[in-house]
């Protein structure tokens, strides 16, 4: 098969160990990332088979329509960055593994780096030394405060374990049925969401990006947030109610937000209003950007290929296009 793969910015693949899994078909890897529907149809107008690296690439109805020779689309997670109708009404079968059992221990990683970064103003006293100005303020002991986890997943879970172990006082919340779980294991689940991010010193957000959760997150919420409190997204930044943090952040609650993930990625305008805001800590959607969890997650996707080639497929999104 001829295979295309899509915004590996590092050229990062062609060295992990998965990638000896595509040997036998002939790959094309791009390292830069194309939004106009004219350039991805020039490089992919030949492809039978796309590998989707996260949302870094939407697929449209358009696109679908101006690739007559594609047949499979295989990445890993969710999918709202595909049009999976018009994959079906074109006969292109979607593959996404979308569970697992091990946590995402990178995100979970980051998440906790920026909660300490944020109580320990790191990347501010970074910068106050490095201009020799040595101290610019006075940071926060973690041990003892209430972290706020939004979500009861494997990533949420992981941070937990992490701030167990710092002495930290985790309470949780969520949809129901997540509330409902966590309730069931022992944990605290408070009675409602403004008492909730009322009691919370961090709240960390780690929920999927599905219709139903956007917007999920609002202005209401930030405004119930202590003075002083923190904010952490690595999740998605469509979780968060259009325009929500930005104000909140202007308003003080919370006081500082620690986020990994915008609404337009990547974002390269430096004088974007909340991207260049003096209380955000930023990075650039890196919470699952490691070797580890690369070739974790591509040797899933890879796996996909080669079944989709073998006439086996797994991980149907759209079974209908293979059965029809």
């Amino acid at each position: 098969m001829k295979i295309h793969i899509l915004d590996d910015w590092f050229n990062t693949l062609t060295a992990l160990p998965c990638f000896a899994k595509l040997a036998g078909h002939e790959v094309t890897v791009w390292t830069d990332n194309v939004k106009e529907v004219d350039g991805l149809v020039d490089r992919l107008s030949d492809a039978d088979g796309v590998v989707l690296f996260r949302e870094r690439t939407k697929v449209t109805r358009e696109l679908i329509e101006r690739l007559p020779n594609l047949n499979l689309i295989s990445q890993r997670g969710v999918y709202p960055h595909i049009d999976v109708q018009a994959c079906t009404d074109n006969g292109v079968l979607v593959c996404s593994k979308t569970s697992g059992e091990a946590p995402a221990h990178a995100a979970a990683e980051l998440t906790f780096a920026l909660i300490l970064s944020a109580l320990r103003q790191l990347p501010f006293q970074m910068a106050s030394a490095k201009a020799g100005n040595w101290q610019m303020g006075v940071g926060k002991t973690l041990h003892g405060r209430t972290l706020g986890l939004y979500g009861y997943g494997r990533i949420a879970k992981a941070v937990a374990g992490y701030a167990k172990a710092f002495g930290v006082n985790v309470i949780w919340w969520g949809s129901e049925e997540g509330r409902r779980r966590a309730a069931a294991d022992g944990e605290c689940v408070p009675h409602g969401p403004k008492e909730f991010f009322a009691a919370c010193d961090i709240v960390s957000v780690h929920v999927r990006m599905l219709p139903a959760t956007k917007g999920l997150i609002t202005a209401d919420d930030f405004a119930a947030m202590r003075p002083g409190s923190v904010f952490v997204n690595t999740s998605r930044a469509g979780l968060i109610e259009a325009g929500a943090l930005l104000a909140a952040l202007n308003r003080g609650r919370p006081e500082l937000a620690a986020i990994d993930v915008f609404d337009v990625e990547p974002l390269l305008d430096p004088t974007d209003p909340l991207l260049s805001h003096p209380n955000l800590i930023a990075t650039p959607h890196i919470g699952f950007v490691t070797e580890d969890e690369f070739d974790f997650q591509f040797s899933d996707i890879f796996d996909q290929v080669n079944a989709f080639a073998a006439g086996a497929p797994i991980h149907m999104i759209n079974p209908e296009v293979w059965t029809a």
